[in-house]
């Protein structure tokens, strides 16, 4: 069993050659968000989830991305709605939302 339930990674990367990047589409807002809802909702912590930071997860056309392990299950999020969902879905009841996941 891992540390965590779920870890979410987070892409936060800004391109300073103005090349689209997850930052350009509100990724830190995103991220911080998921954070302190997860954190509201005491899934934070041992045995629960895991918000995080990442640098670069190549993933640009489809960004904000964020990836959930152990699963390794890709999503893209364009709101807080789009995060709420994931938290409901993935996170509590433990189905991933098909509507925002990237192959």
């Amino acid at each position: 069993m891992s540390y965590y339930k779920y870890h979410l990674f987070f892409c936060l990367n800004k391109r300073e050659n103005g090349d689209d990047c997850c930052a350009a589409h509100n990724a830190v807002g995103l991220f911080d968000y998921a954070k302190q809802r997860c954190k509201e909702l005491s899934l934070n912590g041992a045995g629960k989830v895991r918000v995080n930071k990442a640098g670069c997860l190549d993933r640009c056309a489809h960004g904000p991305v964020m990836v959930v392990y152990p699963e390794g299950v890709w999503y893209t999020a364009v709101d807080q709605t789009d995060i709420d969902e994931i938290i409901d879905s993935h996170f509590i009841n433990g189905k991933v939302v098909e509507r925002l996941k990237i192959d």
